[in-house]
């Protein structure tokens, strides 16, 4: 989409000019004083307006006619019921709670008002920012901003849409000159953070569509914020499908003296569309693909829109029943796409006469698919008002539609008993085996020979499980009941995945469920005075197996409750670990010693007694029998000595214990909290580093920047100097001294004229300097010419 398309709202003729130059053809002068006069009597019209029962034109509203040549245009003629009834109360500037069902004209509803309100106030582009929408989701935002510059073509107002996807700074610039904007919460409370000059102080409308939605998405302390910087004397317009608490509460902040239009607690069995048709199915967890693929099977001439639970879900089913070529056109609609392409899949399904799109809950609000047959509800809905929404694709403005829901066993109760509340009346149906293809075999072919499809299952399975786990009503949620292995067969996975979050919930299940046990013990009774002999008793025996369970598998005193079963007969007694460590038996070779100080036997006579003194016989031994018992026995004993498990048993490690009692290695690498004592300070010494390091570079810097400056100057100088040396007659090179008598030279035999011209001129010498090379000599170029001339002559 364009920038053009984003941010002006000329799709129309534009308003008429004030002025109109001299032999140019195009629209008829308009006075103001004329205009003015026709506000004046629209104002007074609005005033006077009682709006008949049975009004159903927009024409018999008082309007501007260039909203009605907008409407005229767009081919709005007739008014819905929620346009009819809200209308004539907020075009007098009331604020408006409106409910109503979907697909009933809620848009209208309020983007008229917006036009008719400003126009009257005679808005223009220095006033700023005059109204303000709200969207919960950008192609919600996106529908409502062509539907404005489809009937607000004709008047002279800026009007921008802010969604996000874009370039912040490509906002920024325009959003100065926006008199109408569409935003979305989260992208408009990043321009009230970063963007100068955004100030809504002279707004006049706010308009809140799909509330419910907006809070359920965690934007209520946003639009808490929002509201307080708003001013007071604003009109707002809040339109929802449904009245929910959280959207009560925020009409209650933000709506002074508001009207209440719509559909009302009494009167919500007549809230779904009549047009509508409403089944339901019930099947197990891994046959719902099955189900799909069929109905899309014997649907190839349907528009059809099928929502899921989350965005892994769809984008599986989307690959994979892609490459099995259903017959029909496939799409996918979730939040992990990019906005563009998001925008791009919404304008084609929309266009399109007989496609699939798979998508979340962002497609379930507000959006304005045309001729949607069917409504294929895959995940159960989190609650009736998500059924709503989800449903309301379908039968808008008068057309059938139908809409069909797949329930799991466990969720067929939970699910009627809430639709029931809303009084929305569900039929339920039965498939037919026989028209059901099985495509599970495809999918492990597939995951077999693509491994990212096998890893989008696995993705698709945990997704699911999580969402079901996350899920607030547990009436009909329920996690522990679904078939988990024969769900990953149904996906094509060779078994179930890992799920982190579900061992983690069933440990906390066990760790509250013991203490809830220890809690509701009775008191406890006189302990029995323990057995002489080692062994528990019999009663006992369930006890020590489950305590020998839960140190198998690691569990430790956080074991289950149904394992500690003891007789109802006996006095039952809480039980610490300490018992629990003495009872068990796969103890290790202290056990005995242990069992010895706890169950100790007076007569017991045994030579391994720990900590018992015995009398020793001093005798020396008699025979040659006494002599081999006692070297037997100093061999046995010689063999348990420490050199002898030391030379032939295992190695120990050495330790060592810091002032906490902590064990440590000898050598033992230390992490960067030990050594500078913790993490606040290990980001003061990473900063402390950081500043002594541009301290070092920045002393560098200013030597090196005084060595180069030290070099030119020096470079400067010895230029000069040379310079200087060389200017004694004025020329730029400097004379040298004349060659001695014997280099050489050998002067030619011929008579000279006079003595005095038998000084020969020193030889010539290149030098180098800025101009070239040059030949210098000790007299002018005369006089060579001169020498010359004699050596010819004496010739």
């Amino acid at each position: 989409m364009s920038d053009e398309q984003l941010f002006s709202m000329e799709a129309g003729p534009s308003r008429p000019r004030r002025t109109k130059q001299k032999g140019v053809k195009g629209t008829p002068k308009v006075k103001k004083g004329s205009e003015n006069k026709d506000i004046e009597n629209l104002k007074q019209a609005v005033e006077q307006y009682d709006a008949p029962p049975d009004v159903k034109l927009f024409t018999d509203l008082p309007m501007s006619h260039l909203t009605k040549r907008g409407l005229k245009k767009a081919a709005f003629v007739d008014m819905t019921e929620i346009q009819a009834h809200s209308l004539p109360v907020s075009l007098k500037g009331k604020d408006v709670l409106g409910a109503a069902r979907t697909g009933s004209g809620k848009t209208l509803a309020f983007l008229i008002p917006v036009l008719e309100i400003l126009y009257r106030q005679k808005w223009g582009p220095q006033d700023g920012l005059g109204a303000l929408i709200i969207s919960p989701t950008r192609e919600l935002a996106v529908q409502i901003f062509e539907v404005l510059r489809s009937i607000g073509g004709y008047h002279s107002f800026s009007a921008g849409l802010v969604i996000g996807g874009k370039n912040l700074k490509d906002e920024r610039d325009r959003l100065s000159r926006m008199n109408i904007l569409v935003a979305t919460p989260g992208r408009l409370l990043q321009h009230m953070d970063q963007t100068i000059g955004f100030e809504c102080d002279n707004l006049q409308m706010l308009v809140l569509d799909e509330a419910d939605r907006i809070l359920d998405m965690g934007f209520h302390r946003t639009l808490t914020a929002l509201l307080s910087h708003l001013p007071k004397s604003r009109q707002t317009l809040l339109f929802s499908a449904t009245q929910t608490k959280s959207v009560v509460d925020l009409a209650r902040l933000s709506l002074t003296d508001p009207v209440s239009i719509g559909v009302n607690e009494a009167e919500a069995e007549g809230s779904m569309p009549t047009t509508l048709e409403q089944h339901y199915v019930v099947c197990t967890l891994d046959k719902k693909l099955d189900i799909l693929w069929s109905f899309i099977k014997s649907h190839l001439q349907n528009k059809t829109l099928v929502f899921m639970s989350s965005c892994k879900q769809v984008r599986f089913a989307f690959e994979t029943f892609c490459k099995m070529h259903p017959g029909i056109p496939l799409l996918q609609l979730h939040g992990k796409q990019k906005q563009m392409t998001r925008l791009d899949t919404f304008k084609r399904f929309t266009t399109m006469k007989h496609a699939v799109l798979f998508a979340t809950d962002i497609a379930a609000r507000g959006l304005d698919f045309p001729a949607v047959d069917w409504v294929f509800q895959m995940d159960a809905p989190e609650d009736a008002d998500t059924y709503i929404h989800r449903v309301g694709r379908t039968a808008r403005y008068e057309r059938a539609g139908k809409a069909l829901l797949v329930l799991l066993p466990s969720e067929e109760e939970g699910m009627k008993q809430a639709l029931v509340k809303k009084h929305i009346d569900v039929q339920k149906i039965k498939i037919k085996t026989s028209k059901t293809q099985s495509i599970e075999n495809q999918l492990q072919n597939l995951a077999f020979q693509d491994p990212e499809i096998k890893y989008l299952g696995q993705r698709a399975f945990v997704s699911y499980l999580r969402s079901v786990h996350l899920h607030k009503d547990k009436a009909v949620f329920k996690l522990e009941e679904l078939p988990v292995e024969r769900f990953a067969e149904s996906l094509g996975l060779p078994g179930a995945p890992k799920i982190k979050f579900l061992s983690k919930e069933i440990a906390k299940k066990k760790k509250n469920a013991s203490h809830l046990v220890a809690a509701t013990l009775p008191e406890a009774a006189p302990e029995k005075p323990a057995p002489a002999s080692s062994e528990p008793e019999e009663e006992d025996s369930d006890l020590d197996a489950a305590d020998e369970e839960s140190s198998e598998d690691g569990s430790g005193d956080e074991n289950d409750d149904t394992k500690a079963t003891v007789p109802s007969a006996q006095p039952v007694k809480v039980r610490t670990k300490y018992d629990r460590m003495f009872e068990r038996k796969n103890q290790n070779i202290l056990s005995e010693h242990y069992n010895k100080l706890i169950f100790r036997d007076s007569d017991s006579d045994s030579e391994d007694e720990f900590i018992t003194l015995k009398r020793a016989d001093h005798e020396l031994p008699e025979d040659d029998a006494h002599d081999d018992e006692y070297n037997s026995k100093r061999q046995a004993r010689m063999a348990m000595s420490k050199k002898a498990l030391a030379k032939g048993g295992p190695r120990g490690t050495r330790l060592i214990f810091d002032d906490d009692g902590r064990a440590h290695e000898p050598y033992e690498l230390k992490t960067k909290e030990e050594v500078f004592g913790g993490a606040d300070k290990v980001s003061e010494a990473r900063k402390q580093h950081a500043e002594e390091e541009r301290a070092k570079l920045r002393d560098v810097d200013v030597l090196d920047k005084a060595q180069a400056k030290d070099k030119k100057q020096e470079k400067k100088r010895k230029r000069k100097d040379r310079e200087r040396e060389g200017d004694g007659d004025g020329g730029a090179v400097a004379m040298l001294d004349p060659l001695d008598e014997d280099d050489g030279y050998v002067s030619p035999d011929f008579e000279l004229p006079s003595e005095s011209e038998d000084e020969q001129p020193p030889p010539t010498k290149r030098i180098k300097s800025s101009g070239g090379s040059k030949e210098t000599s000790g007299v002018a170029l005369q006089d060579y010419e001169q020498m010359a001339l004699k050596m010819l002559r004496g010739s």
